[in-house]
């Protein structure tokens, strides 16, 4: 048998992923951010309102979310190489099956459940995957990777208001679904890697494949708690940026201009974000909760600054909280997963990757129809990310909790990292642990 390597690669290959996963990450979450371009349309198609639109982004989000622990599970048992590769396949399947939709509730299954089922099954085994692959440059590959929804946002947009605008709702669906079947190419590239901290035998029970015995463990407890509130709001601007132009007097291309400023601060922080987590100067957690809270105010200034926008003017206020938003929100987005091997472990990273998911899709179940429903009753959205904006707020409230997330009551060096399988976050004996200069370091310790 061919002995297990001691620890991730640390690049390789791994970059080869890096890129897969970027294209992964483009084609599904990119591609859910500029959908919302398309809503005011579909509502004018169907005679509905806002809030009847907005359960089509929103279901397709909740199904991508909430299904991600079965594509964990399922990649877990037979690697996340086929499961990416169906997951693509059913993808452009659900966009075909929409394009000749008849009434809302052919969208509702077409892009809700049908399209979202293939997003849960290629996200989290692609970014888990990735995790894996790295240690010291970890929360760097994932921003990496990350950056394949700003990217993505910045072509999509602009684009999908042209095939909106040149062939109608019908034909831009039909059209990224022949797009999105790259998704299959790219989970061809995820080469299977085993490492020392993985368990000796796959999960033979259903419960124990989801992972579900990782809410046992209090940090990562208190870290699912919060990034569930953080998904109240998080991905309300992937639906009704957009719109929210819309209504404030900015043309079709003002708008999608609004979703492509906001997608370039988003790509550009990630990057930034995932470098300066991989230094070591800030723990994690402390990150997690600064930028969490830098989101929340974004998504307020979104919804609060005042707009001078016209068919034929710029809208230079909503522009430039657009921006801010973009770079709090990417800033955000790489810390979300890069902490996990260290609260779980290099072990269960693809599975609390779907876990992680799925927590978020209760807020990206409820936050765009809150935030349509909203719309409905004021006449516009400045109440819809107000609202949103305390869910972020709060959730970045509770991190809080988490291991080195408060700073301590009085300066230490830092410690050794211990090895990437067991988790830096993990408890450890207090032992002193020698660095690579030599000198004892001792464990940090909180107030």
């Amino acid at each position: 048998m061919t002995p297990k390597p001691a620890g991730p690669p640390d690049g390789g290959w791994g970059w080869v992923v890096a890129a897969a996963a970027f294209a992964v990450n483009g084609l599904s979450y990119g591609l859910l951010r500029s959908l919302g371009l398309a809503l005011p349309d579909l509502a004018e198609h169907f005679e509905r309102s806002a809030q009847d639109t907005a359960w089509v982004s929103a279901l397709a989000l909740a199904v991508q979310q909430a299904a991600s622990p079965v594509g964990s599970a399922l990649s877990t048992r037979w690697g996340a190489r086929p499961v990416v590769m169906v997951g693509g396949v059913l993808t452009s399947l659900g966009l075909v099956f929409s394009a000749f939709a008849r009434s809302l509730l052919h969208l509702y299954l077409g892009l809700g459940l049908l399209a979202g089922s293939g997003w849960a099954l290629v996200f989290a085994p692609a970014l888990g995957t990735l995790s894996r692959y790295f240690s010291r440059r970890r929360v760097l590959a994932v921003g990496l990777a990350l950056t394949g929804n700003g990217a993505s946002s910045l072509l999509l947009a602009p684009a999908l208001q042209f095939l909106l605008d040149t062939f109608g709702w019908r034909g831009a669906l039909l059209l990224l679904g022949a797009v999105t079947l790259h998704l299959t190419p790219c989970g061809a590239l995820l080469r299977p890697l085993a490492l020392s901290g993985d368990p000796l035998a796959p999960p033979r029970t259903p419960l124990a494949a989801l992972g579900l015995g990782l809410f046992r463990r209090r940090a990562f407890s208190i870290f699912a708690l919060g990034t569930a509130l953080i998904g109240g709001g998080y991905f309300v601007p992937y639906v009704h940026l957009g719109p929210h132009a819309l209504d404030q007097g900015m043309g079709g291309y003002g708008a999608a201009l609004v979703v492509a400023v906001a997608a370039v601060g988003d790509a550009s922080a990630r990057l930034v974000s995932g470098w300066l987590a991989d230094q070591g100067w800030v723990p994690l957690p402390r990150l997690l909760v600064v930028f969490g809270s830098l989101t929340g105010l974004g998504v307020l200034a979104v919804g609060l600054v005042p707009t001078e926008g016209t068919e034929d003017g710029w809208g230079v206020p909503l522009l430039a909280a657009a921006g801010a938003y973009g770079l709090s929100a990417g800033s955000y987005a790489p810390l979300v997963f890069g902490v996990l091997p260290g609260l779980v472990g290099i072990g269960g990273v693809v599975q609390a990757t779907g876990l992680v998911m799925m927590l978020m899709s209760l807020g990206g179940l409820l936050g765009p129809p809150l935030s349509g429903f909203l719309r409905d009753k004021t006449g516009d959205f400045s109440a819809s990310f107000v609202v949103c904006s305390s869910f972020i707020l709060s959730g970045s409230f509770i991190y809080m909790g988490l291991p080195r997330a408060l700073p301590t009551c009085r300066p230490v060096s830092p410690p050794a990292t211990p090895p990437p399988e067991r988790g830096e976050l993990l408890p450890v004996a207090q032992v002193p642990l020698r660095s690579a200069g030599g000198a004892d370091s001792t464990r940090d310790t909180t107030c």
